[in-house]
C-alpha cells in the first residue's frame, strides 16, 4: 500500500464527514424549531415548512459528500 492509497482513504473519510456535520446541523435546526413552536404555536405551519426546507437543503450537502467519497474510492483508486 503506497502513500497515494492512504491519501485517497483520508480524502474519502473527510468527504463522508460532511454527513456527520450535516446531521448535527439538522438536529440543531429541529430542536430550535420545536422551541419556536412551543413559544408560538400559531406559527407552527410556517415554522415547520421553513424547517423542512432548510433541512432538505442541508441534506444535499451530505449527499454530495457521499457522492464525492464514492468517486474518490471507486473511480480514481489508482491515482
Amino acid at each position: 500500500m503506497d502513500i497515494n492509497q492512504g491519501l485517497i482513504a483520508i480524502g474519502a473519510g473527510l468527504a463522508v464527514m460532511t454527513g456527520m456535520m450535516t446531521g448535527l446541523g439538522e438536529g440543531t435546526c429541529a430542536a430550535h424549531a420545536c422551541d419556536a413552536i412551543g413559544k408560538n404555536p400559531e406559527a407552527e405551519s410556517k415554522i415547520r415548512s421553513t424547517m423542512i426546507m432548510g433541512i432538505a437543503l442541508s441534506e444535499t450537502c451530505a449527499i454530495y459528500g457521499l457522492l464525492i467519497s464514492f468517486l474518490i474510492l471507486f473511480v480514481y483508486p489508482s491515482l
